[in-house]
């Protein structure tokens, strides 16, 4: 006899899995991306080319006697095609991370994730990875069918052939990074002679272990576990925003079919249930089951499709970028409130950049006024206050400047600056402390803290100037 009693129930039949926990905690699968031919690919080859193109390239480039883009930390110079930047610039660079981040939701609010598809590193190394895999290991078959084999001598050499390659590349995508700190000529000269400091020998290899391990073992699950923008993405799409999307009343109800059959009589939509289209996607996902945030919007699954579109003799665009108001029939609309508030941005933040740029003086000027004493009185009677000033000189070469000083306050027409040189040369990119003093007849103070104001003026240049204000302090005779 059965029973349906709870407890005879739960002895024989198996524990409930949650399918969330099941998710969460499976292992991981390796996803075998296919080759694809088409538009889209055509361009992101193009992406990677360029932007790796540059990447490796402008760190060899010359200008004017330095290399062209140069972070040199130990000098605090940093070189960018011509100009150069102090530390003291360094809220120029804050102003180009802002503008930067707010390119990034300006282009995810048009067309969604474009930035992770086409140009983002990890999506640009991992496709060179995958082209090295490619050429070493054979098509997606065969890596598949060579993985599931056992080990054998023709096996461990293919594999360890891929990963020698891949480690080189790595070391030198690492050593190409340092060569942006340390001037890449140096650093191979150094590296050919095994002179390496080792600051440098670190970052190489940590860099390359980073290239090496996520865009040769992680890959998507970089994309889809460890970026933080995978999940906030959401928050800048709207209706119009631009995805990669399926056409399910197009392509439903799918499957397989020959190419003669006409689909509407078969009662079939047009998608043939392939699954070319999860074959080729390089985080796995099946882009028929709707937007999911794993979609890099790559956009490989619209070539192969219109691939095999084209092959059945049906109309492209199966799947397609578009937006969801497209998709329901409705008009989308390019310009809308979000998309006016990020140009404006952009356009105030990027002309004001490159205004502060342009208006910006190679020379900085700092006034400390001694705090020990509030004035003291020389053996002539005068008010004495005691300074120091701080001198950047941000050229890249040894300037010679003038320091004046005034009065801010009506009344104050005859401050003395006392000074051990007349001249002071400050050389490139140092910082020079100049103890001064100023001097003054009590009777022309009107107030017990009166405002002056340091110049700061290059020999070479007199339009090159720098001023700072500064508190005088000292007695009010009564009067």
């Amino acid at each position: 006899m059965s029973s349906n009693h709870p407890a005879t129930a739960d002895k024989t039949a198996p524990d409930p899995v949650d399918p969330a926990s099941e998710e969460i905690y499976a292992s991981h699968k390796k996803v075998y991306p296919r080759e694809v031919h088409g538009i889209f690919a055509n361009l992101r080859v193009l992406g990677v080319v360029v932007l790796l193109g540059l990447y490796y390239g402008v760190a060899w480039l010359s200008w004017d006697g330095h290399q062209a883009v140069l972070l040199d930390l130990p000098a605090r110079k940093f070189y960018i095609f011509g100009l150069t930047f102090w530390p003291q610039d360094f809220f120029y660079f804050a102003w180009l991370l802002v503008i930067a981040a707010l390119t990034l939701f300006y282009v995810t609010s048009l067309a969604g994730r474009l930035w992770c598809g086409y140009a983002c590193p990890q999506t640009v190394w991992t496709e060179i990875f995958l082209w090295i895999e490619r050429k070493i290991e054979g098509s997606r078959n065969q890596q598949i069918k060579r993985d599931k084999g056992s080990m054998t001598p023709t096996k461990f050499r293919i594999k360890a052939t891929k990963h020698l390659v891949w480690i080189l590349f790595s070391l030198y995508t690492g050593f190409t990074f340092v060569g942006y700190f340390t001037p890449i000529r140096e650093l191979t000269s150094a590296a050919m002679h095994f002179n390496l400091g080792p600051w440098e020998t670190f970052w190489i290899f940590f860099y390359g272990f980073a290239t090496y391990g996520n865009a040769g073992w992680m890959r998507e699950q970089v994309c889809i576990y460890m970026c933080p923008y995978a999940r906030f993405q959401s928050a800048m799409f709207d209706r119009d925003t631009l995805v990669i999307a399926y056409d399910e009343q197009r392509g439903e109800p799918r499957g397989s079919r020959k190419k003669n059959i006409d689909p509407r009589k078969a009662g079939l939509g047009d998608c043939v249930d392939c699954t070319l289209c999860v074959q080729v996607c390089p985080t796995g996902i099946d882009i028929r089951d709707g937007l999911q945030y794993q979609c890099i919007g790559c956009a490989a699954c619209i070539d192969v499709c219109d691939e095999v579109m084209d092959k059945m003799g049906y109309s492209k665009g199966l799947i397609r970028y578009t937006t969801e108001n497209t998709m329901q029939g409705k008009p989308a609309h390019i310009i809308r409130p979000r998309t006016i508030i990020y140009t404006l941005l952009l356009l105030a933040l990027s002309l004001g950049l490159v205004y502060a740029i342009s208006q910006r003086t190679p020379l900085q000027l700092d006034v400390l006024r001694d705090r020990n004493s509030l004035y003291r009185e020389t053996p002539q009677g005068l008010v004495e206050n005691v300074y120091t000033l701080k001198i950047i000189n941000m050229a890249d070469h040894t300037r010679r400047f003038h320091v004046t000083v005034s009065g801010a306050d009506a009344g104050l027409n005859d401050l003395r600056l006392v000074m051990s040189k007349p001249v002071v040369e400050v050389p490139p990119g140092k910082v020079i402390s100049l103890p001064v003093s100023v001097q003054i007849d009590p009777v022309e103070l009107r107030r017990a803290s009166s405002e002056v104001v340091f110049t700061l003026s290059a020999e070479d240049d007199p339009d090159l100037t720098s001023s700072r204000h500064a508190r005088f302090l000292g007695p009010v005779l009564s009067r």
